[in-house]
C-alpha cells in the first residue's frame, strides 16, 4: 500500500468511491472534482496493488469553497485544515487505510503550520463508526448544524495539534 498525491488519472476511481459512499457525502461530478482538486491543500490517494482504494481531500482556510460546513469553520477559525471527504473502498475497509490517510494528513497539517484539523460527520442519521474513528484522533465536537440540502444534521469537529 502506498499513499501518494492524487492526479487527474485517479478521478474515475475517486468518483466511483464517492458514489459508493454518497449517503454520507455530497454528490460529486467530474467537473466539481476538478475544481476541488485544484483548490485543495491536500488531495491524496491510498493505492493497493496499484489501484486507488481510498482518498482524502482537505482544504486550508481561505479556499474558494462554498461548502456550508467549510464555511462554518472559516467563520470561526483564522487557520485550519478542513477534511472535506475521505472514502475507503468497501472492499478495503478494516485494513487501516483510513487511519494511514489520517496519520499522513496530520503530519501534513503539522508540517504546514495548521493549528487544527476540522471535519464533520453525520449525527442525523447517526454515523457511530465515524464518531469512534474521529475520537481516536482526538476530535471533539465544537458545534452542530443542520444541512438543508441533504436533510441531515452534522457534528462539527476539531482536533487541536
Amino acid at each position: 500500500m502506498i499513499i501518494r498525491d492524487a492526479t487527474s488519472s485517479d478521478f474515475g476511481a475517486i468518483l466511483r468511491l464517492n458514489a459508493e459512499s454518497e449517503h454520507f457525502l455530497s454528490p460529486l461530478a467530474e467537473q466539481k472534482l476538478q475544481r476541488l482538486h485544484a483548490g485543495a491543500a491536500y488531495h491524496r490517494v491510498a493505492c493497493v496493488d496499484g489501484a486507488v482504494a481510498a482518498f482524502l481531500l482537505a482544504f486550508r482556510e481561505g479556499a474558494a469553497y462554498d461548502s456550508v460546513n467549510y464555511l462554518w469553520f472559516a467563520a470561526r477559525y483564522p487557520q485550519f485544515l478542513y477534511i472535506d471527504r475521505v472514502v475507503v473502498d468497501v472492499a478495503f475497509q478494516s485494513r487501516r487505510l483510513g487511519t494511514l490517510l489520517y496519520e499522513d494528513l496530520f503530519a501534513f497539517a503539522r508540517s504546514t503550520g495548521a493549528p487544527r484539523v476540522t471535519c464533520e460527520f453525520d449525527i442525523q442519521p447517526p454515523n457511530p463508526v465515524s464518531a469512534r474513528f474521529h475520537g481516536k484522533f482526538g476530535f471533539t465536537e465544537v458545534g452542530r448544524q443542520d444541512v438543508a440540502y441533504a436533510a441531515k444534521a452534522v457534528s462539527l469537529q476539531e482536533a487541536v495539534l
